[in-house]
């Protein structure tokens, strides 16, 4: 008879998670073979050795004693590595250096990466946006794992030791659409606590109910996700309430916020994330708007013609540094706005953030920016919405999530004026991402 060796578990990817320990291995297993898992739809690990695990360790302590002359290292690396950078005029000085835009990254991110970055490592993976431009963007297994190191650091800010937690989920990255990409990891920088990355659409597990079960079974410590994703776990019976809730990537409401704080008991997060420059600012409970992560990251504010705007005013925030070395950016528009405040302890925030593109809707006889527009939705338990004004100066409000829509109409009459026509719409099947704030309205996009 002839015997064959048993075909090795997909989780014992060691290519994908080298190293992976016996514990590790155990937790993924008991994961992936719940019997209410849910289906996944790809494999993904983090790509670390030991040397990556050892680097990780002393980033960590940099983060609390950052380099001061780090922007100067920084400029000189650009100038002498990237081929996009090299033919800039730096003998005028920074503020006289061009800036860039996605729309520059995603037409050839090739000349953005660094000359002395061996090809052999790179791992690359796509962003849709909300912009219009796709990216590919360049990176290193390090570099996601960097992200732990930022988390913590959030965290801190509101009295949660990460390290200290015990179990055996790490972080669940919720997703709620109709195809997601979703896998299971392990983080051992992180005790070889579990990662997942899950979609909360029911045409992914077993049952409707059984994303509760699991959810109980598996008990992330943190959990993280767009509001329109966290905003589908009110809707799941399931006792389980993680350390920290991490809302990213749009607006968070804080009628939303409160339900979610009511419902899990802990605190939730407003995180200011990007995929090209990773996690940028983050509420840190001192009601002062959202606190700098990053040491290594200098931020400008700069109007549409590049100049740096007023002390206390709005302006696009433009980005220098980041974690990623692939992709170093230099005075990137992100296309987001907002005004910087610095506090007396001297922590830098971002206050009044809001709005990609920044576009002002014509009300009662006067003009409103999206600042006032999200305070005036703030009230309502809204995952995520799209207001548009049409030219004749009407709006068409598409939402996710239930609310009261009288008392939604009332408000925006009240700012509107009654004879302002308003169209209220669900929000389009099979889109995740919608501009938030968009009008035809004559002179909407000036001022």
């Amino acid at each position: 008879m002839t015997t064959h060796a048993a075909e090795p578990a997909p989780w014992l990817d060691s290519r994908r998670l080298p190293e992976l320990s016996p514990r590790a291995a155990q937790r993924l297993q008991a994961c992936l073979q719940h019997p209410d898992a849910p289906t996944l739809s790809g494999r993904s690990g983090h790509h670390l050795d030991a040397a990556a695990l050892s680097q990780l360790q002393i980033e960590k302590q940099l983060l609390q004693y950052p380099d001061s002359q780090w922007l100067t290292s920084f400029l000189d690396h650009c100038r002498r590595q990237v081929p996009r950078y090299r033919d800039y005029p730096w003998h005028l000085g920074f503020d006289a250096l061009p800036c860039t835009s996605r729309q520059d990254l995603s037409s050839d991110v090739a000349a953005f990466v660094p000359t002395d970055i061996d090809p052999q490592r790179l791992i690359v993976f796509e962003t849709s946006g909300t912009t219009g431009h796709p990216l590919r963007v360049p990176s290193l297994p390090l570099v996601a794992a960097r992200y732990h190191c930022f988390h913590e650091r959030i965290l801190g800010w509101h009295g949660i030791d990460l390290q200290t937690l015990p179990g055996d989920t790490g972080v669940m990255l919720v997703g709620d659409q109709q195809r997601c990409f979703t896998y299971a990891s392990v983080l051992p920088y992180w005790d070889d606590k579990v990662l997942l990355k899950l979609n909360m659409n029911p045409a992914d597990w077993p049952s409707a109910a059984a994303r509760g079960r699991y959810l109980d079974r598996v008990k992330p410590l943190l959990m993280t996700g767009d509001p329109r994703s966290l905003s589908t776990l009110l809707t799941i019976e399931f006792d389980h309430q993680p350390a920290a809730i991490l809302s990213t990537s749009m607006t968070l409401l804080d009628g939303l916020k409160a339900r979610l704080s009511e419902r899990f008991a802990c605190p939730v997060i407003n995180l200011y994330s990007m995929n090209e420059a990773g996690p940028i600012a983050a509420c840190d409970g001192s009601g002062n708007g959202l606190r700098l992560v990053q040491s290594t990251l200098k931020v400008e504010l700069l109007d549409r013609q590049g100049r740096a705007v007023p002390a206390g005013e709005r302006g696009e925030i433009t980005i220098t540094g980041g974690f990623n070395p692939c992709m170093p950016l230099l005075r990137y528009r992100t296309g987001d706005y907002a005004r910087l405040y610095q506090s007396p302890e001297g922590h830098q925030y971002l206050q009044q953030l809001d709005g990609r593109p920044p576009v002002r809707f014509h009300a009662a006889g006067r003009w409103l920016n999206n600042v006032d527009i999200t305070h005036l939705m703030q009230p309502f338990e809204l995952a995520q919405y799209q207001l548009h004004q049409l030219a004749d100066g009407n709006l068409v409000l598409r939402l996710q999530g239930s609310t009261d829509e009288q008392a939604l109409r009332r408000a925006i009459a009240g700012t509107f004026g009654q004879d302002c026509g308003l169209s209220i719409e669900p929000f389009p099947l099979g889109i995740d991402k919608l501009i938030q704030y968009t009008s035809d309205y004559p002179g909407a996009h000036e001022g």
